[in-house]
């Protein structure tokens, strides 16, 4: 059975605790989320260790993405890759930093 489609919030607030310092190591880059009609946040992935603000920033890389899609994503029902290919999910700036995303949440 599929985990149900998680919210932004519960996400993001859970994810510092979650993330796994060798699947991180290596990456320096800053990521801001922004998922339509729930907000923005900042996940800042340096020395092993991420680091989550949430609001508006400037960013390596900034994800755009609806809350439905999102849910999808986080839970594992969604293939963040196809979701970009079919315009689901929009990247803007280092895109190199964004397939790095693949490591922490796969």
């Amino acid at each position: 059975m599929l985990a149900p489609p998680m919210e932004a919030r519960e996400f993001f607030e859970t994810l510092e605790a979650r993330a796994d310092a060798s699947r991180v190591d290596g990456i320096d880059h800053s990521y801001l989320f922004d998922v339509q009609g729930e907000g923005q946040w900042l996940v800042e992935v340096r020395d092993g260790a991420v680091r989550v603000t949430e609001g508006p920033a400037e960013a390596d890389v900034t994800i755009s993405v609806g809350s439905k899609t999102f849910g999808r994503i986080a839970s594992g029902q969604q293939n963040p890759v196809t979701a970009y290919m079919t315009g689901k999910l929009k990247i803007s700036g280092d895109t190199g930093a964004a397939l790095k995303l693949q490591k922490i949440f796969s």
